[in-house]
């Protein structure tokens, strides 16, 4: 079980990472894959109430790999980490099959109360480099989510969002391309809400100018 685990879950850094040029490269210098794997056994503690020693292997893979997953959280298969300094997964966040992470990337809470204060994260998830996902909340399958958003609210499926706090930029059934792609960001700017909000209030502007110039000529008439 865990030789399929480690067989595929390379295989997926060598389907995502082109720099990834051997099994054995990916194995030895991929701190993503290090940092999974060693939380693959401070869970197996974890679940077995032997908290302690769960959190030091924790804290161990947090030094070793510049990674923070806490052991309570529950990671789906072929989950791949690129880069990965900086990450941090909080103790009741889960993440399906397929999710692709970036550096920086926090998945963290809002609440000290006990409970369920961490994100769920979908399959086939793009989360991109310094974005942060807070709060309880459900982020759907093939949902993108852009480079240092800042996401507070739910995702629905196969939406890209982006900008702080995060909006929907591109819904299910558009290219990859245009919903963001591998970084999970458009390629085209005009995309991000925060620029189209500002070029509304740029059109605004003009038309009032244009309003004024023509009051002024009718005055002078």
């Amino acid at each position: 079980m865990a030789l399929m685990f480690l067989t595929e879950t390379i295989r997926a850094y060598r389907l995502r990472d082109p720099a990834a040029r051997s099994n054995l490269e990916v194995a030895l210098c991929y701190p993503g894959l290090h940092a999974v794997g060693i939380h693959a056994i401070s869970s197996f503690f974890w679940r077995r109430r032997l908290f302690t020693l769960g959190r030091w292997l924790s804290h161990l893979g947090r030094f070793l790999t510049g990674i923070e997953i806490h052991p309570g959280a529950r990671l789906g298969r072929r989950f791949v980490i690129d880069h990965g300094m900086g990450v941090v997964i909080g103790e009741t966040a889960e993440i399906g099959d397929d999710v692709y992470i970036y550096h920086q990337v926090t998945l963290g809470g809002i609440s000290t109360l006990p409970g369920k204060r961490h994100p769920t994260i979908g399959n086939n998830v793009i989360i991109g480099a310094g974005a942060k996902v807070l709060g309880a909340i459900l982020v759907g399958d093939n949902a993108r989510i852009g480079a240092n958003a800042v996401v507070v609210g739910p995702v629905q499926a196969g939406t890209t969002v982006v900008g702080i706090p995060a909006r929907p930029v591109q819904q299910a059934g558009e290219s990859d391309e245009k919903r963001g792609g591998d970084y999970g960001t458009p390629s085209d700017p005009c995309l991000d809400p925060l620029l189209q909000e500002l070029e509304t209030l740029r059109a605004e502007l003009a038309e009032l100018d244009a309003r004024l110039a023509r009051l002024a000529g009718e005055r002078v008439s």
